[in-house]
C-alpha cells in the first residue's frame, strides 16, 4: 500500500476548533454510555438538533493473544441546543432497530427537506451492512422509506431536489471486485426516496492525495452560490502503526476533506482541497479514546452570517465542532475536480 506524504496532514488556519470541544461526550448523556460520536446535526423548528451514536460496552472478552475485545450495544440518542454549542441530551433513545436479522442502527445523518427531517443511517445485519432512509417530523415516529442491499453505508442526502430528483451520496463496499479496502464515493438519485438508481462515481480514492485506503461521504452538503459545499472522509493506512486506542492495533487514520459539487450536476466535482480540512491534532482526536487519529464529519450547518459549523466524531469516542467562514472554505476548493464518466 502506497505511503502518504506526511506534510499534507495539517488543518488549515481558517478552521477553528470550538473552545468547548468536545461539545458532547459520554458524561453529557444520561446513562453515560462508553462512546458518543458520529452525529447528524440540523436546524429544525427553531432549534439545533443532534442525533448521535451511542456505543456502550457490555462485555469485555479475551482474544487468543490475550488482548481485550469489547462488545457493544448501540442506539441513537438525541440532543437539542439553542446555539449549536451547548447541548441538552434527552434521557431516552430516539431511534433503534433490532430483529432476528437486524443487529443495530447507527451513524445517523440529518437533512431537512420540505419541512421534514430525512435521516440516513447504517444498519448492521446478519447478511451485511445496509443503508436506510427514514423521515420524521418529531424524532419519535420514523417512517422508513428504503433500505439498500448489502453492502452500502455513509449515505447523505442533498437538502433539496435537483432537476426534480432527490440526490444522495453513498459509499458501497465492492470487496470482491476490488480485492481489498478500496472504497470510493458514489452518487445516485430517486423520484420518491424509495427507488434509487442512475448510480455514478463522484470521487475515487486515487483522486485524494491524503487517502490510500478508502473515502466516502461525511456531512450532508450545503448550498452556496459557488456550488454544493461537501465534506468527505478519507482514510490512509500504515501497517507500521501500533495500538492507538483500545484495540490491539489501529493502523488507520481518518481525516475530513472538502470539495465543491456542481449545483446542477451534483455528480461533478467542480473543485477540491487536496489536503485534509480537519486533521487529528487535538488530544481528544489523536491521543485519547477508542480509536485514535479519527475524524468523521457528520453534520454541517451554514449560518446566515456565513459561518459554517462542522460537527464531527473524534477518536470514535466524542463529538466535536469546528467553524470556518464559508468563503474561506470555498477558496480552499481551488484545484479542479476529477472527471469520471
Amino acid at each position: 500500500m502506497s505511503q502518504i506524504d506526511e506534510s499534507l496532514f495539517t488543518t488549515p488556519a481558517c478552521v477553528t476548533r470550538c473552545p468547548s470541544n468536545p461539545v458532547l461526550a459520554s458524561k453529557d448523556v444520561p446513562g453515560e454510555p462508553s462512546l458518543v460520536f458520529n452525529a447528524g446535526v440540523c436546524k429544525y423548528q427553531g432549534k439545533y438538533v443532534m442525533v448521535y451514536r451511542c456505543d456502550d460496552v457490555y462485555e469485555v472478552l479475551k482474544r487468543e493473544d490475550g488482548s481485550d475485545w469489547h462488545r457493544f450495544k448501540t442506539w441513537i440518542g438525541i440532543a437539542y441546543s439553542d446555539d449549536g454549542i451547548k447541548w441538552e441530551a434527552q434521557e431516552k433513545p430516539c431511534f433503534s432497530l433490532s430483529s432476528d436479522e437486524i443487529l443495530r442502527a447507527y451513524d445517523p445523518r440529518l437533512t431537512v427537506i420540505d419541512g421534514k427531517v430525512v435521516m440516513c443511517f447504517a444498519v448492521d445485519t446478519k447478511h451485511g451492512v445496509r443503508g436506510g432512509i427514514a423521515t420524521t417530523e418529531d424524532f419519535e415516529k420514523f417512517d422508513i422509506k428504503t433500505m439498500t442491499v448489502p453492502d452500502n453505508r455513509n449515505m447523505v442526502l442533498f437538502p433539496e431536489k435537483i432537476n426534480g430528483m432527490y440526490v444522495r451520496l453513498e459509499r458501497p463496499f465492492p470487496v470482491y471486485s476490488r480485492g481489498k479496502d478500496r472504497f470510493d464515493l458514489w452518487g445516485s438519485q430517486s423520484p420518491d426516496l424509495r427507488h434509487w438508481g442512475d448510480h455514478k462515481l463522484v470521487l475515487a480514492v486515487e483522486d485524494v492525495p491524503f487517502a490510500n485506503d478508502k473515502i466516502g461521504p461525511a456531512a450532508p452538503p450545503v448550498k452556496t452560490e459557488a456550488g454544493w459545499l461537501t465534506t468527505f472522509h478519507a482514510v490512509d493506512r500504515d501497517e507500521s502503526r501500533g495500538k492507538n486506542g483500545w484495540e490491539p492495533k489501529w493502523k488507520k487514520r481518518y481525516t475530513g476533506g472538502i470539495m465543491l459539487l456542481d449545483l446542477e450536476n451534483p455528480m461533478k466535482v467542480k473543485g477540491i482541497y487536496k489536503r485534509p480540512l480537519i486533521n487529528p491534532e487535538a488530544p481528544y482526536e489523536s491521543d485519547e479514546g477508542f480509536r485514535q487519529d479519527v475524524i468523521f464529519p457528520g453534520g454541517m450547518i451554514l449560518e446566515d452570517s456565513g459561518e459554517v459549523k462542522i460537527y464531527y466524531g473524534a477518536a470514535d469516542t466524542v463529538e466535536a465542532l469546528v467553524t470556518a467562514d464559508v468563503n474561506d472554505l470555498i477558496a480552499l476548493c481551488s484545484e479542479p475536480g476529477p472527471v469520471h464518466e
